[in-house]
């Protein structure tokens, strides 16, 4: 016999079972079609949403289509092109500086070690984690944005309140193989049903096995408040 799993390892075990019959299809919502579209949508989707995203990156991407147009655009230029995404002010000087430095020290190339893209501006290790796993196919950790966080605390998974310290708690307990999907599961179910503000908790298929589900506590995990 093998040995028995810890309560956080048999919740985690049984979150994934349920979601991935849930949602059996979940994945990267962002569209993009080679690593620099991916790098610069991640980029532009930080606190803003993927939808918003797409809609801008279909001109954005017919106009930079390499390192070099980033490099060379004109920086209030770049801003009006990106306008309508959050902060698009100072992610244009992002895309401009990431431009230039994969010209000037990766030839032109989006590079793949955590190290490398954490050095490029405006980019993280949540956004070098995405382009790791969806551009070069490395899984170097979990993917913590605020779907997973959220969900994480409220199902009991994780007691840290910041991603830099959610990401490696849940390494511990989360299977190696589900890195990757563990993220693309708490987005859908966040968008689905465990959203921030009034979660479905009635219609959840893990209510049952979650200890801040509204039907029977009367305390949010995510905020240490009690529910509205």
């Amino acid at each position: 016999m093998g040995t028995p799993l810890e309560p956080r390892e048999r919740q985690v075990e049984e979150v994934i079972d349920r979601l991935s019959a849930e949602y059996p299809d979940a994945t990267i919502s962002l569209r993009y079609s080679n690593r620099l579209e991916l790098l610069v949508a991640v980029v532009l989707s930080a606190q803003c949403t993927d939808e918003r995203v797409n809609e801008i990156t279909e001109a954005l991407f017919e106009t930079y289509t390499s390192p070099e147009d980033y490099a060379a655009a004109d920086e209030e230029e770049l801003a009006d092109d990106i306008y309508g995404i959050t902060f698009h002010n100072s992610k244009a000087g992002y895309l401009k500086g990431i431009g230039e430095q994969l010209v000037a020290e990766h030839d032109g190339e989006v590079p793949d070690t955590m190290s490398a893209l954490t050095d490029l501006p405006g980019v993280g290790r949540k956004t070098a984690n995405v382009v790791l796993q969806h551009g070069h196919d490395v899984v170097e950790g979990i993917v913590v944005d605020t779907h997973v966080r959220r969900l994480a605390r409220r199902l009991g998974l994780t007691t840290e309140t910041t991603p830099e310290a959610i990401e490696p708690d849940l390494m511990e307990v989360v299977p190696e193989s589900e890195w990757q999907q563990l993220t693309h599961l708490f987005i859908s179910h966040g968008r689905a049903v465990c959203d921030a503000r009034n979660p479905d908790c009635g219609d959840c298929v893990l209510e049952d096995i979650c200890p801040s589900s509204k039907l029977d506590s009367d305390v949010d995990l995510a905020s240490g408040e009690a529910w509205s």
